[in-house]
């Protein structure tokens, strides 16, 4: 990888010493190993369908769009709608099955509603996990509005079955079994992976594995990933001090469960009675106090990195304090569109100020007839016809304005996406999963080696955010040197004597 290839930065949300962090842990799945999204949720689709198949649903000429849903959607399963949210929870962009909501019907349905992930009609779309599902329930809602469905249910029980199909492919292991029988078709290898890792370790980190999956798919996973690029004999378990599998996440972080320590590799258990956990072990279950306590460490001392908004870094987050990296992998490829889109995005941008130039023309004239027909104010001498006739050449401009500025703006809405555009934005504002990342990830990134160009001992720096009045206040040539701030860290100051 090239050093400065910005996609694979480290993007920082709160400022981030890691000469500060003295523990590292990490998640397994779409963390340490990167799937092939389509290959993985096209065959998780495929036991969807055959579970539902079994139950008798006609569900035979079904098949996997990855298009159509992406991380970060909301299924409103009110409705049976699929819908983007901005920020303040606003719907910008809707599905009802696989048919996209027209302006008037959106406009109707979701004028009055702001989506709020804490009431039950909403379903946060928070991995890459979730695709193969929702693309599913799009299209069983097409089927349902079509009375192909026999027996009586809403939207929300066709989520309900759904997930519940999901889950029983991944109860009865048939999901994982046929990952691990061939990892090459469904892992995309990162051998950078494995010297990151080590380069934390040797740097004095405590490096831990904590993971929902279980000993039987996670000892064969890792083995693929990491032992190759490993030095001399050194497997994966050599890297980890300590590994927890069966993690049951977000419990880990917040319920006092139970530790089993695994005596032999084929998953032989013994509980784990009192005092700490043994370093250089496996362990099944437990909880992050626990963790603690036999690390002799807490809170702002640990960074935990994963790919679960909810799981991984809201709960670590809100009720450990820990400090958190969010891996989003879609990350690269959004960085990458809008790179190649950025001489037309210039382009329009520069149509947009114009735009703006004349709809304000537009606006004042408008406010000099009103003047006019009300005999009030100030009208500047301007006759009525005089007004109507500039009134019409700015109109005229402006039409052939939204004409160029059209194709354009359609363009940059299907970044990434066709139907849903890009993950981290909803037009020019940010995206609700962007608004996610913002609150509970310090840093956020596409993959874990990306930490390899950072070194262990980097200080990540959160930029100073912008405000709308920002334009306008920087016009002061003083603005910079009274807002530039520093954050000063005890931690540096101790190194630097």
């Amino acid at each position: 990888m090239d050093a400065t290839d910005s996609s694979r930065g480290l993007f920082c949300n709160r400022t981030l010493n890691l000469r500060g962090i003295q523990a590292i842990g990490y998640d397994m799945d779409y963390t340490l190993i990167h799937y092939h999204m389509r290959k993985w949720e096209k065959r998780a689709y495929t036991f969807i369908r055959e579970g539902l198949q079994a139950k008798g649903w006609p569900v035979d000429d079904l098949q996997f769009d990855p298009e159509l849903a992406i991380r970060g959607l909301v299924i409103d399963v009110e409705r049976g709608n699929v819908v983007k949210a901005n920020r303040f929870g606003y719907v910008k962009r809707a599905f009802h099955g696989t048919t996209p909501l027209g302006y008037e019907r959106q406009r109707d349905e979701y004028q009055r509603t702001l989506v709020d992930l804490g009431e039950d009609r909403w379903h946060f779309l928070n991995t890459l996990f979730s695709i193969s599902s929702a693309c599913m329930y799009m299209q069983l809602v097409d089927l349902l509005d079509a009375d192909a469905l026999e027996g009586s249910m809403g939207y929300t029980d066709l989520w309900e079955r759904v997930q519940h199909t999901l889950d029983e492919a991944h109860m009865e292991g048939r999901l994982k079994e046929a990952i691990v029988q061939h990892p090459e078709r469904f892992v995309d290898l990162d051998p950078q992976m494995p010297l990151t890792l080590l380069d934390q370790k040797r740097a004095g980190k405590k490096l831990l594995l904590i993971t929902n999956s279980e000993w039987s798919y996670a000892q064969p996973m890792l083995a693929y990933a990491f032992n190759g690029f490993l030095p001399d004999d050194m497997t994966w378990r050599d890297l980890f001090d300590l590994s927890i599998v069966g993690a049951r996440k977000p419990d880990f972080f917040s319920v006092d469960m139970p530790a089993f320590r695994i005596e032999r590799d084929d998953g032989l258990l013994r509980e784990h009675k009192n005092g700490p956990l043994e370093e250089d072990s496996v362990y099944v279950g437990g909880n992050a106090p626990l963790v603690e306590r036999t690390l002799g460490l807490r809170g702002e001392e640990i960074l935990y990195v994963g790919d679960h908004l909810f799981v991984d870094v809201n709960v670590s987050k809100k009720v450990l304090r820990w400090r958190t990296a969010l891996v989003v992998r879609e990350l690269e490829q959004e960085i990458e569109a809008f790179r190649s889109f950025a001489d037309r995005q210039a382009h329009l941008s520069r149509l947009m100020e114009q735009k703006e130039q004349l709809e304000a023309e537009f606006s004042a004239k408008r406010l000099q007839r009103q003047r006019l027909d009300e005999n009030y104010g100030e009208t500047d001498g301007h006759e009525i016809e005089a007004l109507e006739q500039e009134m019409s050449a700015l109109r005229t401009r402006l039409t052939a304005l939204d004409e160029d500025i059209a194709p354009l703006a359609k363009a940059s809405s299907q970044l990434v996406n066709e139907n849903w555009g890009p993950l981290m934005r909803t037009g020019k504002d940010k995206s609700l999963f962007a608004r996610q990342v913002e609150r509970y990830a310090d840093v956020y990134t596409g993959r874990v080696s990306n930490f390899l160009h950072h070194t262990p001992f980097t200080y990540l720096r959160s930029h100073r955010g912008s405000l709308p009045h920002d334009e306008a206040a920087e016009r002061d040539p003083q603005y910079e040197s009274l807002t530039s701030g520093y954050e000063w860290d005890e931690t540096t100051a101790k190194e630097r004597g």
